[in-house]
């Protein structure tokens, strides 16, 4: 199995290893980063959809500072911005810009595909490359006061000590079908949906044929006149012995409905979306959809939230120490069920005092 993609800027006693967006080469499919997310998030609707659905959750997540100085730093278009390059990538830089004062002013992301790791003699990280254009910019990985100047959030990756490995290499496959069938699809439709026939030349003689000139001319007025959408139905006059010989495509050839869904399940499978949030026909796996926005929550934006958050707390700790950033879960409408499950529970409790269920549910006995 051959990766695509090379890491720059390593040290040469280390081995080279593969970037962080890896995936395998299957057909068509491009290896560059930036034609990747073209092709699968700009070009296909399952794959944006499912994207959307994480980061745009995860944005409008209630999340609390234990420091009200660091709070608005982490805001929810901070928050979708390193989740869909997390998604995607696999890696999510953020820049710590300070104010003149030594403070920090603003929390900003770069595109994860500009940035090159460059490590030290001993494979640690000591600085950033940033390519924009012809333009580079070298970021140290500190500030002179010993503090971070830039947070590194990366998704696990086996194969590689610097880089995260991002959902595009598993959905790679699924994409390229769904994306093949779709133009397939509409092939089809600018035929009328099946393949129009042949003309089949029969001028009386054995083995005549059509001249250059008139097979040219022919099919010149073939395209013109007969093909696509448009001229469907049109009637067509022959002459010199040709006749039309009509063809069409069975059922099962027909059959792209049922392998654009499984591929779309796929898709939505790598980026740990269910499908029935999709509006994909035949899963069973969730009861209804109530079931399928908790799952959601809980095996997918719950982590990548909680991950994104411990990283921008401990790099931000330099400023205001043991800061942390949480996640109000009571305020999550998608949860309430769950809530409302734990509160019937405590308040059957008799054995438990007023204190230890106040405490259970998270409230001050003060």
């Amino acid at each position: 199995m051959r990766w695509f993609g090379r890491k720059a800027g390593r040290d040469a006693a280390r081995p080279a290893l593969a970037r962080g967006f890896s995936g395998a080469v299957l057909g068509e499919w491009p290896r560059a980063y930036e034609a990747q997310a073209r092709d699968a998030y700009a070009g296909n609707a399952v794959a944006q959809r499912a994207v959307r659905l994480i980061v745009e959750g995860l944005g409008q997540a209630p999340v609390f500072a234990s420091e009200a100085a660091a709070g608005p730093l982490v805001t929810g278009a901070l928050l979708e911005m390193i989740a869909c390059h997390m998604l995607l990538h696999g890696n999510a830089f953020v820049e710590l810009l300070g104010d003149g004062d030594g403070r920090v002013a603003e929390l900003f992301p770069l595109r994860p595909e500009r940035v090159t790791v460059e490590v030290d003699a001993r494979g640690w990280p000591a600085a950033y490359l940033y390519r924009a254009g012809t333009t580079a910019t070298r970021l140290m990985a500190e500030d002179a006061a010993g503090r971070p100047a830039l947070v590194h959030i990366r998704a696990l990756n086996p194969l590689d000590d610097h880089y995260g490995m991002g959902c595009l290499g598993a959905a790679s496959g699924a994409v390229a079908i769904h994306n093949a069938a779709t133009r397939w699809n509409k092939a089809l439709l600018d035929n009328a949906a099946r393949p129009s026939g042949a003309l089949v030349y029969d001028p009386g003689e054995k083995g005549a044929a059509l001249s250059a000139e008139q097979f040219d001319r022919l099919k010149a007025e073939m395209d013109a006149c007969f093909a696509g959408a448009g001229n469907a139905g049109r009637p067509m006059l022959l002459e010199g012995g040709l006749k039309w010989q009509a063809l069409s495509l069975s059922p099962a050839d027909m059959d792209f409905v049922g392998l654009k869904a499984t591929a779309a399940r796929e898709i939505a499978l790598a980026f740990g979306v269910p499908p029935l949030l999709l509006g994909l026909p035949g899963d069973a796996t969730f009861a209804n959809y109530r079931e399928a926005n908790r799952a959601l929550w809980r095996e997918t934006i719950l982590p990548l939230l909680g991950k994104i958050l411990d990283a921008l707390g401990g790099a931000l700790s330099a400023w205001w120490p043991g800061v942390t950033f949480s996640v109000d879960l009571d305020l999550v409408p998608a949860l309430s069920e769950d809530r409302e499950r734990l509160w019937k529970a405590l308040t059957a409790a008799d054995f438990l005092s007023d204190a230890e269920k106040r405490e259970m549910l998270g409230f001050d006995n003060g």
